[in-house]
């Protein structure tokens, strides 16, 4: 199809025209999590209920006629453990975890009524206190959403209001209005770093990549996000894939690229499907292509499906990846801005720092060095999850502290049932496989890459996973380097065969077979694989170990001299036991256990000898009560 050259000022008028013709906005969060927990069948409900009613309802803004509601769709909200989630404009209702059952309630008594349905709006777990607007819940209002502020309000399916929220304004001026140098000096004078994991100033990554002398040259927008219980990326892209792709505009601009590749793990199929549709969109209307903005200047943008190698999250495995080779990392120097894809120098950043780039151009350097610190200016995103009354996609600027996280936006700690427990803070984990364990005494840490890293963590791309004192932290560092070691591409000896002789420490340790020779040996071997592995991925992949050993030693201690698991995780040491406030004495497990080592009077606490015990479990798995351990 032929493209067309868009006015971008007559799409802002003429959607804010549109939208004011609408009484009510319904937006249902379509994020992969309230996908999966079945928003799109509430969408569907939503709107079936509201024509029923012979109200006018509108599934897309193409018709210039007055409407009672709009019905839409929108990228991740962020309050994950809520969802689905649905939220009422214009008062700015937020209704959780709503099914189909609850649609004609919903629009009785909001679209048609103007009032709240007071059972679906949030209700703080520990005081009780029901909170109907969404910006209102402390979840929300302690945040700063300044780089996915969009992404749980706008359609992200819809090229018009993505410009009528000022979308590639920023991409214009950058073509239009500014050099190739200002661009970069904006960049480098806001101080942006890159928000992979590293932290390098992205401004002088872009100058070293224009300084190259060379007729072709690329930028590559970095998607593969490998982190487990990491989704900022993905949310970014399923929920403004538009803001990405004007970030990798600004970029091309800045470093003098015609071509540009945006790199999605293909497990992210909403992603993929989004950020296709978004490219094709920006197109057909001119956005990419020839004659940008009437400059004469060009930018091909494709979509390629990564193959869900966790080292491709490297920047020179994934150019490998793109040029149809195995992704493995190559020796640096040279760097990509040297020679990077089909050796032509390369930019390559992640998707939230793309995303970020936009608002610096918009809003300009100074605007954005108002948020965060003074080495780590602006904001990040995080995935909070793990133990934590609410876990989501949040955003808060550099400098804010765990504690902020964890007690306020978080809403605290959760104990084994999923109940608040003020007192059960144990650990989080910060920076997935590449990060580490930080302990209560980091709690009032700032937030930034130096001060994390002053403590032998990263920031790394954003995960926070929280954990209560129910949990092993042997088994932690065992499950990150589980993670590492399949993921390791066997390119060098230290990261391909350290990683698996840790794990196998790591194994005695859990299974009982560890001495006291076991601790210092895991030592030594993890900085022997931080010190000679190739890339990023050996090289910080000790580090969940080394922290582990540095702030949990008396637990990894009990588990090698005393041959004990602490939390009772470890079934190969943990001590059978039957907790006596939990258990009623209702006999099932003694019903059960085919050695006869439980004992006990109906409706009495029963008990348990751990020397006849053989940890068959079968006595746990009849209990209603959750009050049988160690087996």
């Amino acid at each position: 199809m032929p493209t067309q050259k868009i006015d971008l000022k007559a799409v802002q008028d003429d959607f804010k025209a549109r939208i004011a013709r609408v009484k009510r906005r319904v937006v249902i969060c379509a994020g992969t999590g309230c996908v999966a927990n079945g928003a799109l069948d509430v969408y569907h409900a939503l709107a079936d209920a509201i024509a029923a009613r012979k109200l006018d309802v509108v599934l897309a803004l193409n018709e210039e006629k007055d409407s009672d509601a709009y019905v839409s769709k929108s990228g991740c909200q962020g309050f994950c453990q809520a969802g689905p989630l649905v939220t009422i404009e214009p008062e700015g209702y937020l209704f959780c975890k709503v099914r189909p059952a609850d649609v004609s309630e919903i629009v009785e008594e909001t679209i048609i009524g103007g009032k709240p349905v007071e059972r679906l709006v949030y209700k703080h777990p520990a005081n009780g206190q029901l909170y109907a607007k969404r910006d209102e819940i402390p979840f929300y209002q302690r945040q700063n959403r300044h780089v996915i502020g969009d992404c749980g309000v706008l359609d992200p399916e819809n090229l018009d209001e993505y410009i009528a929220r000022g979308g590639y304004e920023a991409a214009r001026k950058a073509f239009v209005e500014m050099t190739p140098e200002t661009v970069c000096e904006e960049i480098q004078v806001a101080g942006l770093r890159g928000r992979g994991g590293g932290g390098f100033p992205t401004g002088t990554k872009w100058q070293l990549t224009l300084a190259q002398e060379s007729a072709k040259k690329y930028v590559i927008c970095n998607g593969d996000e490998g982190d487990p219980g990491a989704f900022m990326d993905r949310s970014l892209m399923e929920g403004n894939p538009h803001r990405i792709i004007e970030g990798m505009m600004i970029a091309a601009r800045a470093i003098g690229a015609d071509e540009g590749y945006v790199y999605v793990r293909a497990e992210y199929p909403l992603a993929v499907q989004r950020v296709r549709k978004a490219v094709e969109e920006a197109a057909l209307a001119g956005l990419l292509g020839d004659d940008l903005f009437g400059t004469g200047l060009s930018f091909e943008l494709f979509v390629m499906e990564g193959a869900g190698a966790f080292v491709c999250g490297e920047e020179t495995a994934l150019i490998a990846s793109i040029e149809g080779e195995r992704g493995m990392p190559r020796p640096k120097p040279p760097f990509p801005a040297q020679s990077g894809l089909w050796g032509k120098p390369t930019v390559i950043n992640n998707v939230e720092t793309l995303a970020t780039v936009p608002l610096i151009i918009e809003q300009g350097s100074s605007h954005y060095r108002t948020m965060g610190t003074e080495g780590s200016p602006g904001t990040k995103t995080f995935a909070l999850t793990g133990h934590v009354v609410n876990t989501g996609l949040i955003e808060v600027p550099f400098g804010t502290t765990l504690r902020e996280i964890i007690f306020e936006i978080g809403g605290g700690v959760t104990d084994r049932f999923g109940n608040p427990d003020p007192h059960g803070f144990k650990a989080v984990q910060i920076g997935g496989p590449s990060g580490g364990c930080l302990t209560a005494e980091a709690l009032d840490l700032p937030l930034d890459f130096e001060s994390v890293k002053g403590i032998g963590a990263m920031i790394g791309s954003g995960g926070l996973v929280v954990m209560n004192q129910d949990t092993c932290i042997v088994q932690v560092a065992r499950f990150f380097m589980q993670f590492t070691q399949k993921e390791s591409c066997g390119k060098c000896v230290p990261c391909r065969e350290g990683t698996k002789q840790m794990l196998a420490l790591l194994d005695n340790i859990i299974e009982g077979r560890a001495d006291e020779s076991t601790l210092p040996l895991l030592e030594d071997l993890a900085i022997a694989v931080r010190i000679g592995s190739l890339c990023g991925l050996g090289k910080t992949a000790p580090n969940p170990v080394l922290s582990t050993l540095r702030y949990f030693r008396d637990e990894c201690q009990a588990h090698v001299v005393q041959k004990r698991c602490p939390t009772g995780q470890c079934k190969a040491l943990a001590q059978p036991e039957i907790i006596a406030p939990l258990c009623k004495g209702c006999g099932a497990c003694i019903r059960k256990c085919p050695v006869n080592a439980i004992t006990g009077e109906k409706r009495q606490p029963h008990v348990l000898d751990a020397s006849l015990c053989v940890k068959c479990g079968a006595c746990a798995q009849v209990c209603k009560f959750n009050a049988i351990v160690g087996v």
